[in-house]
């Protein structure tokens, strides 16, 4: 096939030394030619771009004169912020192939100054839309059916309406931005930049300083000596602060309440799942759920305390493998292979995005010096969806390849059905399409794997993927719930008070086969999450849809997958659990979370087998 083409001369890439970008050979690399030919052509439509700027309000106070006239100022809209989309979009890549290039910083940083100068410019069109009253908008729909389109757009604004403020307070809000944004903002140079934390002996002679960036490897150690000084003198360090975090924190909080608040929301859980339309009922549904077969999550942990071979399991031992480490290695192309033959289930409309990411070139594929660390999918309307891997060519390499490769067929997909104000999807739907990539990874690999050391590899790889996913993100959005709920009520959110109710919770889900270190206490002090205003629920509800929908695929039922691509290719056309329930699946009620939990039972005695 023409993807096996394009990687041959990879297979023998030396992966692991310090590469300059100018040295890793083009085929491994992502092809943004698509977005423009050339640097020198970024600068040419950037200049035209900053151009337009000034000129894109020319429809503001016109938008009631007719429908002509909303649909042209949608449309100018439109055309400029793909525009903007583009050139953000190259300058983000090539800034994150090599940061160390300033060229690409400087880039990135110019277009992102124009495009917040658009969008003061374009801040005119929802206040003037909702001003108009809804008769008038439904007359516009009729009369003019290019501006159909655009019907969900006027639903949402209608569905605004009651939490929208007058122009002038709407314009006080935007101004204090970053006044409202002070405590995350403090919290991320604070824990990013300022937090100095000690160093950890490695062996005799070698000495590792603790850091944001290595803690989690620190971890996974092998050595419990290591995770065990890892883990307290981490914390340890956090503890010298924990009461200006703990006021950073409750500012943060504050601010939601308050917004909720004065936008008329009954609390700030309403007015953030408002934002996507998702019934509080699924946050409600998720708590309890979980919290009823949290005995599955206390069994993970004598498991693991078993595998482990300690007689007391500490929280600093939830990290490291619970197997013998196993010689899984893959070459880009034997991942390619892997990846087609693991979704096939998806059938040969899906297969063919997968072969097109892999023959055009989506993927950037090894680590170089100054390269953004980790891995990701970006793309928009005008654009491949590509990805940036740093191949290791281990199994958890492979994992994040099909992860990434679930996120930019989803786009694909979307981009390719939707018109462009319908193109994007919400978070809420976002990790779906990757995590049933996942399970139908694990999937494969046990049911060809017979050797039973690697089988239990692979199934430490999905109960800790789970556990952290689904069990931990449910403990902080109970935790998160509870202190949005405890400062509208006036109970002060001291460290104190975070130290108690964290360390409670957290025994709450590990159960008293866990020794509750009174350093987990803490932990609410490094997520930085919790300033994210109801974020995290999103990983685990993403999780449990994504196993509900793999375990139906996996049967084989042709209606099932034509409603999972149909789901892949809604974009944002309707709201979030309207779209997942077309697809046959009711995230208001229990059975995707029970499902789930039934599949990580599964496999937890698969493991023990």
């Amino acid at each position: 096939m023409q993807y096996k083409l394009m990687i041959q001369d990879m297979n023998q890439f030396d992966y692991s030394k310090n590469w300059q970008r100018s040295e890793i050979p083009e085929q491994a690399t992502w092809d943004l030619t698509v977005l423009f030919a050339s640097d020198e052509a970024w600068e040419k439509a950037f200049t035209d771009f900053k151009g337009k700027i000034t000129d894109a309000d020319r429809y503001a106070g016109k938008l009631a004169e007719s429908a002509g006239q909303v649909l042209a100022a949608l449309r100018h809209a439109e055309q400029l912020s793909r525009e903007a989309g583009k050139l953000i979009l190259y300058a983000r890549l090539k800034h994150d192939q090599d940061q160390a290039d300033s060229n690409y910083s400087a880039m990135y940083s110019r277009i992102s100054q124009s495009y917040s100068q658009l969008s003061g410019k374009l801040a005119f069109l929802t206040p003037e839309l909702t001003a108009i009253d809804s008769e008038i908008i439904d007359n516009f729909l009729q009369e003019n059916s290019e501006l159909q389109v655009y019907e969900q757009f006027f639903k949402d604004i209608a569905r605004n309406k009651a939490h929208t403020l007058s122009e002038k307070e709407e314009t006080l809000i935007a101004k204090a931005g970053d006044v409202f944004d002070a405590g995350s903002d403090i919290f991320a140079i604070f824990s990013n930049a300022d937090l100095k934390f000690p160093g950890v002996k490695i062996r005799k002679g070698h000495k590792v300083r603790i850091t944001q960036s290595n803690y989690t490897s620190l971890m996974e150690s092998r050595e419990r000596r290591i995770r065990k000084k890892t883990f307290k003198k981490y914390y340890g360090t956090y503890r010298k602060f924990e009461n200006t975090l703990a006021l950073t924190l409750q500012n943060q909080i504050k601010q939601h309440n308050y917004l909720a608040e004065v936008r008329g929301y009954d609390n700030a859980r309403a007015a953030a799942l408002f934002v996507n339309a998702i019934p509080e009922a699924v946050y409600d549904q998720l708590l309890d759920t979980v919290t009823k077969n949290i005995n599955l999550l206390h069994r993970y942990v004598r498991i693991r305390k078993k595998a482990l071979g300690l007689k007391y399991l500490h929280c600093y031992d939830l990290y490291t493998p619970m197997v013998a480490d196993v010689d899984f290695k893959f070459t880009p192309a034997e991942a390619q292979d892997l990846a087609i033959e693991a979704l096939q289930p998806l059938g040969e409309e899906y297969i063919q995005v997968i072969e097109k990411a892999f023959a055009e070139r989506w993927i950037d594929w090894f680590p170089s010096q100054g390269k953004y660390s980790g891995g990701y999918s970006s793309g928009n309307y005008d654009s491949n969806p590509y990805i940036l891997l740093n191949w290791q060519g281990s199994l958890d390499s492979v994992y994040t390849l099909i992860h990434e490769l679930g996120h930019s067929a989803h786009t694909y997909f979307s981009k390719e059905t939707q018109p462009y104000p319908y193109s994007g999807y919400s978070i809420f739907l976002a990790e779906i399409a990757s995590t049933t990539n996942e399970n139908l990874l694990t999937d494969y690999l046990l049911n060809h794997e017979t050797d039973p050391e690697r089988r239990r590899y692979i199934i430490n790889h999905y109960l800790n993927g789970f556990k952290a996913t689904v069990f931990r993100q449910t403990q902080f959005a109970k935790f998160e719930h509870l202190i949005h709920q405890a400062e509208q009520q006036g109970v002060p959110l001291t460290a104190e008070y975070l130290n108690q109710e964290y360390l409670r919770i957290n025994y709450e889900f590990y159960g008293p086969s866990l020794v509750s270190d009174p350093e987990i206490s803490l932990e609410w002090m490094r997520i930085p999450h919790f300033y994210y205003n109801y974020y995290v629920y999103q990983y685990a509800t993403g999780f449990s849809a994504a196993t509900l929908f793999a375990k139906k695929i996996l049967i084989g039922d042709q209606e099932v997958l034509n409603n999972y691509l149909d789901f892949l290719k809604s974009g944002s056309s309707d709201y979030p659990i309207e779209t997942l329930a077309a697809a046959g699946i009711d995230m208001t009620k229990a059975e995707p979370i029970e499902q789930a939990l039934e599949t990580f039972a599964y496999y937890m005695d698969l493991f023990e087998k």
